[in-house]
């Protein structure tokens, strides 16, 4: 499906927050995706992966995650300097401010014609966090979470009781969990730790281990995390979710 990329400005109560839409380019209306990216924002890959999901028939929404700390139009690079300012960035935002980032795009969504209310959310990275965040909200019917980091320890910075992972008797749609087996970021006890919290629950949830490691989805940079045939199979997994609880 061919399609159409543009943006749009959103006002959140800590700042305006550029949003990047993706979506097919023919009448009609269509399922929604909140795509959050990894720190950097949204860079070649992310934009890419954007309008892969888009060219399936979905609307693709990529707001820049950190909106309230960077000038509009800020893509950090994938080197040590982009490292830097990304991980000082989630150091900085509270988690609550993604909550109401969440909710602007969510009220974005329901005003326009070419959304038809379904909505998802998926991510990488930091992203992959922030998607099982959007899924707090009750309008998110379906999360593709790819190796969120920071679920499994308490980084960015949150009140007591807010962490993702305290909060799980709030999410009510299905999560699709991906995770790299040789992620350095998020060892083995910290992937044992999150799916003994989220089996503990009454959450309707997959879980996926490959053997790869961080930013497997990714690319460019970062020279040898891309794994080709493994991010074929995560893109496969996030539109099998959405095809079933989107459509």
């Amino acid at each position: 499906m061919n399609i159409q990329s543009h943006f749009s400005d959103l006002d959140t109560p800590t700042g305006v927050m550029r949003t990047y839409i993706h979506r097919p380019d023919v009448e009609g209306s269509f399922p929604t995706i909140l795509f959050y990216s990894e720190i950097f924002q949204q860079t070649g890959p992310i934009e890419r992966a954007a309008k892969l999901m888009a060219s399936h028939g979905y609307v693709v929404l990529v707001p820049e995650v950190f909106h309230e700390l960077n000038p509009i139009g800020t893509v950090l690079g994938y080197d040590d300097a982009g490292r830097e300012k990304g991980n000082a960035d989630k150091h900085a935002k509270d988690v609550q401010g993604y909550d109401t980032d969440n909710i602007a795009l969510i009220e974005f969504v329901k005003q326009q014609d070419y959304c038809n209310g379904h909505i998802g959310a998926m991510g990488y990275c930091i992203g992959g966090h922030l998607a099982f965040r959007a899924a707090l909200q009750p309008e998110v019917k379906g999360a593709a979470c790819f190796y969120g980091t920071d679920l499994h320890i308490q980084v960015i910075p949150n009140a007591p009781g807010q962490h993702s992972m305290e909060r799980l008797d709030d999410i009510k749609g299905e999560l699709c969990m991906i995770w790299g087996k040789q992620d350095n970021h998020i060892p083995p006890a910290g992937l044992a730790k999150i799916y003994k919290e989220l089996n503990e629950t009454d959450i309707t949830f997959t879980w996926h281990e490959f053997n790869a490691g961080h930013a497997f989805m990714r690319d460019e940079g970062d020279g040898g995390r891309y794994d080709a045939q493994t991010a074929q199979l995560g893109y496969l997994l996030a539109l099998n979710l959405f095809g079933r609880t989107l459509r």
